[in-house]
């Protein structure tokens, strides 16, 4: 993997779904209250940090050294690690947490089950994992159709850009066959049968030692 990503932080950090993506993200910890929370795909480490001056202790990780790079420049007062979601967690980061999040992440990840993968290893007994990702349901996926808006949709023009896209269903099934379970569901962004993303909240089903 290559950690030395040129991503274009600048590009992503800052768009209008910060407006609803982030409060959705922090009213879901703050119904949780974890002490220790692992940040999956942290990016510039934005929602790290909020996280931490909110009074978690947080760890982010992110694949580019880029990102990790200005996230602790940025953000001294939070932890950051490099490190590939597609790879098992060091031993460090393993059976820690009560809840990890995973925010605007997994439509990016040629292989998705691996988020969940890293997020069984991560959590500890009863832990939470906290996923968004942008929204495709019927009507979503009717109203781009009719509109002819699949093209510009699709990013094809953005590096990194969203290769994946789930309904409530997919992303369940998905989350289901890693050994999650859904507990929490909501849309945020337009209004719900158009929503922009989802925010999901799952608890873990799988064995725990």
């Amino acid at each position: 993997m290559d950690t030395e990503s040129r991503y274009d932080w600048n590009q992503v950090a800052e768009t209008p779904s910060h407006a609803y993506l982030a409060p959705a993200a922090r009213d879901a910890v703050d119904r949780i209250r974890p002490s220790r929370v692992l940040d999956l795909g942290c990016g510039d480490g934005r929602l790290t940090a909020r996280l931490v001056a909110a009074g978690r202790d947080v760890v982010g990780v992110d694949f580019s050294a880029t990102g990790i790079a200005r996230a602790r420049l940025e953000h001294p007062e939070a932890s950051f690690a490099v490190h590939a979601l597609d790879d098992p967690l060091p031993s460090e980061l393993r059976d820690s947490f009560e809840l990890v999040t995973a925010i605007e992440v997994i439509e990016h990840m040629l292989l998705p089950r691996h988020l969940f993968a890293r997020a069984d290893e991560a959590l500890q007994r009863g832990g939470r994992l906290l996923v968004t990702t942008p929204y495709h349901g019927y009507w979503k996926n009717l109203a781009l159709s009719v509109t002819n808006k699949w093209d510009s949709h699709h990013t094809v023009g953005w590096d990194y850009g969203h290769i994946k896209f789930f309904s409530r269903a997919t992303l369940a099934a998905m989350a289901a066959e890693c050994g999650f379970r859904l507990v929490a569901f909501a849309r945020v962004g337009r209004i719900p049968p158009i929503a922009a993303s989802m925010v999901a909240l799952f608890e873990r089903t799988s064995p725990e030692v």
